[in-house]
């Protein structure tokens, strides 16, 4: 999915206004998998990240925190439900990077780097509701198998925050933002609001801006981590061969999205990690287009931008490909120039590039050949919990995953080009987790020349 900017740092949405689903337990996952899809059922058998891995993140968050020989507090909230449907909410990314919780809206996780060992964090749900429950199911007691199962020691209710936080406050003065400010005019970010009326009650606190620990944190995937997104990547192939499969003049933009997507559902998926894209002759040029309202004439060029979720984990992928199978002599000029783009672009996404650098290698391509006006995105972003994962200031390190997306958008001759992969950086070079998904425009020939 392309970036509004050449460094977007966010979502289009606020962070506690996802409709993600949380994905189903692990035996769901295993059941839904169905060899009746097209293609091979996928590599990976439901990947998981362990509680240990959650618990080594938060021992490093306070490792940071006391950097500098501070010990401060830090809050990191899960966020309200607002969602219009049960089942909708998804937890802000931070708060579920540090404990994998996605079901328990409100909560906030407490950092206290200046509390005796063992005692550092704190996790503080909302207080049980029977009259809730009846509609949203029942919650666990806490007791020892819920602080087993979050692999947390210390749990309380919300309504002792504030006494959890004045015994903090009497150990330290410090306070470290951890969410990411909000812009001018938007709401302040929770713990900052939470600390400022801290300061109103306990004189001489220090707010500290400490924003960037968790975008440097989450920029470089864990193996599990990485497991996750390759599970994404390859239910997300599944997805797109029985789109090849099955595309044709006549079908509507709609009708490409569901085939996707129910790919995506069969195959272990709650579904799309973002909005799917489907736009066929003058919408492959609007960027976001999501009505996917039209029908396809023999003529277009699609473009479909769409990507599995798995266990809060998604694949961003972009592909074009020509309704009736056969790329005409105009479309295919342009594609071999976006994908020669892509290519330059994938070549140079080394361990210390900059988003910059790999922005350049396509632009001085499609700039050369008289298009650099109609390629008016940046060239990609950060892959993760988030579809535009939080992004650090800096060069690329071993373990980001980002996305490489050049286009070409001619409106005038109702023709648009992008083209997407899902690279990994390692220390080896680039490995693009999407390379199965054809793009050649021989290999997607081949792929819709199967169309039954």
């Amino acid at each position: 999915m392309n970036s509004p900017t050449e460094f977007s740092r966010r979502t289009a949405k606020p962070p506690f206004a996802e409709d993600r689903r949380p994905e189903p337990p692990a035996d769901d996952q295993k059941s839904m998998r169905k060899p009746s899809m097209p293609g091979k059922p996928a590599n990976l058998k439901t990947p998981m990240i362990p509680v240990v891995e959650y618990a080594r993140r938060r021992d490093r968050v306070l490792s940071m925190l006391r950097k500098g020989g501070q010990k401060p507090i830090a809050l990191v909230h899960a966020g309200d439900s607002d969602a219009a449907l049960h089942g909708a909410y998804r937890p802000h990314p931070h708060f579920e990077y540090l404990t994998g919780i996605v079901d328990e809206p409100g909560a906030i996780l407490l950092f206290d780097a200046s509390a005796p060992a063992g005692r550092e964090c704190t996790l503080l749900l909302q207080s049980l509701d029977p009259e809730v429950e009846k509609w949203d199911g029942l919650r666990e007691e806490i007791g020892s198998p819920l602080k087993a199962a979050y692999g947390i020691a210390q749990i309380a209710r919300l309504p002792r925050l504030a006494r959890v936080l004045d015994g903090c406050l009497a150990r330290t003065r410090s306070c470290a933002c951890l969410h990411p400010f909000g812009w001018l005019g938007q709401a302040v970010s929770p713990d900052l609001a939470v600390f400022r009326q801290l300061e109103e009650r306990y004189p001489g606190i220090e707010i500290q801006d400490r924003t960037a620990l968790l975008a440097r944190m989450r920029s470089v995937k864990s193996k599990a981590e990485q497991k996750m997104i390759r599970e994404a990547v390859e239910i997300s192939r599944i997805g797109y061969d029985a789109m090849f499969r099955t595309v044709e003049p006549g079908m509507t933009e709609w009708d490409v999205m569901e085939t996707l997507e129910h790919g995506y559902r069969a195959n272990g998926s709650r579904g799309p990690g973002y909005n799917t894209i489907v736009g066929a002759g003058i919408n492959g040029t609007v960027l976001h287009y999501v009505a996917n309202k039209e029908t396809l004439a023999p003529d277009d060029l699609i473009v479909i931008d769409s990507g599995a979720d798995y266990r809060g984990y998604t694949a961003d992928v972009t592909r074009t490909i020509p309704a009736n199978g056969k790329f005409a002599p105009r479309q295919r000029e342009i594609y071999e120039l976006v994908l020669k783009a892509l290519e330059a672009s994938i070549k140079v996404a080394t361990v210390g590039a900059t988003m910059a650098k790999i922005d350049k290698a396509s632009r001085d391509i499609i700039s050369k050949a008289g298009y650099g006006d109609r390629f008016f995105h940046g060239i990609g972003h950060h892959l993760g919990l988030e579809v535009h994962d939080i992004t650090p200031e800096g060069s690329l390190k071993e373990g980001a995953v980002i996305t490489i997306e050049p286009g070409i958008y001619l409106e005038d001759e109702k023709l648009g080009v992008r083209i997407e992969d899902d690279v990994l950086i390692t220390r080896d070079g680039p490995v693009v987790l999407t390379r199965d998904i054809p793009k050649t425009v021989a290999a997607v020939e081949r792929a819709m020349a199967d169309r039954g």
